[in-house]
């Protein structure tokens, strides 16, 4: 999503490197090419002219320390304002009332509520929360159905509603039934509509009164760009909206909303959405965000995605054959299957610092998901034996690897030269030890 905005920072930072200090001249230009990128990026109009006005004070006012250059010194300074653009601090739910705590979940229609409300209660559930679903849309087609299989599919309970009731009477009648059955949250899936309109305003006040909702979260499209920030505003006017669920941000949209929304409403993004998955919504970190957005990465939350839902005795045996030189194409199709399941290689090269240049390097075809897929299909046209001793596929059995799985044979000894390369480096990792790990790590500059 940020990746333009990205390039063309690298760009404005770029010419400041190599300049001895940081002038009145030199800080005037990088700001109006910082302030043309963010406008372009469709940034709030206000929020950029203040976002400047703040990183040249602080250029023009701050001593330039001796460890860092020019372009360190402002890149330090465009990094922490971004930050405090965005929020400072991530913020979670409030979970400090009484249970069962109330989220209600509004939005326009498209911006991705139904969806939205599974993830957030699969998150939830995966915290020992015990949530409860409830569709009060009964207006739009099967969105009750919608919900009732989400809910199904993560193994969370649904409010029985039919879309002959009225939204407020099952809204309360939900709530009952949370606090008789135990349901410590209770996530309320309201109607949207296609624009803002009176009727759908009056009806969520009147659920919010019912309910005495304790979260208001506005789920918007960031793919709607500046657009997103008005419909914030709009739904904050109205309801006093407690934060704010940003979905799409895997799409290609320019960036405006996330960096806006703050600044404009005053309300916090809590969620951010990347991709289809039930599981993929995660806590927005404006910190990390800003990393992101400056090219520097985002590995504490690829760490976190990566130590999601990982098996710790099978940890300890890869890492057992990994001492030993075990490591087999049965080993190798293992981890190709948890990578898949951390998000697109694209969105995860993002994460790493420096890789988002090398994708350019890379093409395309490299950072194609169904890569992935076509590896895994060749690694299943094997048998079992020759998962566990890649020595045995010889010419023959190549060929019949590669009909099964709809490859070329160049395909297959592609990836077995790949697999083999992988297992010499990991030998190579192995010999150094942590001494060894640390000091290569250093001459990388990590």
């Amino acid at each position: 999503m940020f990746e333009s905005l990205s390039d063309k920072l690298d760009v404005t930072f770029k010419k400041l490197r190599g300049q001895a200090h940081l002038t009145e001249d030199n800080v005037k230009d990088a700001l109006r090419e910082v302030r043309l990128t963010l406008l372009e990026a469709d940034v709030n109009f206000l929020v950029v002219k203040q976002f400047v006005k703040a990183v040249r004070e602080r250029a023009m006012g701050s001593e330039v320390l001796e460890s860092l250059t020019p372009a360190q010194q402002f890149i330090k300074i465009v990094n922490e304002e971004l930050v405090a653009l965005m929020g400072g601090d991530a913020v979670g739910l409030d979970f400090n009332a009484a249970p069962p705590v109330v989220i209600m979940m509004v939005g326009l229609q498209g911006s991705g509520k139904t969806t939205s409300s599974g993830k957030l209660a699969l998150s939830l559930k995966k915290n020992k929360r015990k949530p409860l679903l409830v569709p009060v849309d009964v207006y739009r087609p099967a969105a009750i159905d919608q919900l009732q299989s989400l809910g199904r599919q993560i193994d969370v309970p649904v409010y029985p509603s039919e879309d002959t009731q009225d939204p407020v009477k099952i809204s309360r009648l939900a709530l009952e039934m949370a606090k008789q059955q135990g349901y410590d949250t209770v996530i309320i899936d309201t109607a949207g509509r296609l624009q803002i309109d009176e009727k759908l305003m009056a009806e969520l006040e009147k659920i919010k009164a019912a309910v005495k909702a304790h979260e208001i979260l506005l789920v918007a499209d960031a793919m709607t760009g500046q657009e997103a920030v008005n419909i914030a505003k709009t739904f904050n006017d109205t309801l006093d909206i407690t934060g704010v669920v940003l979905t799409k941000l895997d799409g290609d949209a320019r960036g405006g909303a996330a960096l806006s929304i703050k600044a404009v409403t005053g309300k916090p993004i809590k969620f951010v959405g990347e991709g289809e998955k039930l599981s993929a919504l995660d806590i927005f970190h404006p910190d990390r965000m800003a990393s992101r957005i400056l090219g520097m990465g985002d590995m504490l939350t690829l760490i976190e995605k990566a130590q999601e839902g990982v098996d710790q005795k099978k940890a300890e045996e890869l890492a057992r054959k990994l001492r030993k030189n075990e490591f087999s194409l049965d080993d190798f199709r293992s981890q190709l299957q948890h990578i898949k399941k951390l998000g697109s290689i694209g969105g995860i090269m993002k994460m790493i610092p420096g890789m988002g240049k090398l994708k350019d390097k890379l093409g395309d075809e490299a950072l194609d998901d169904k890569e992935l897929v076509k590896i895994e299909a060749i690694i299943n046209s094997m048998t079992d034996k020759e998962r566990r001793d890649h020595r045995l596929i010889n010419g023959s059995r190549r060929k019949r690897i590669a009909k099964g799985s709809g490859s070329t044979v160049q395909d297959v000894n592609r990836l077995l030269k790949n697999f083999l390369d992988m297992k010499k480096m990991m030998k190579k990792f192995n010999k150094m030890g942590p001494k060894g790990m640390k000091r290569m790590m250093g001459q990388l500059g990590a």
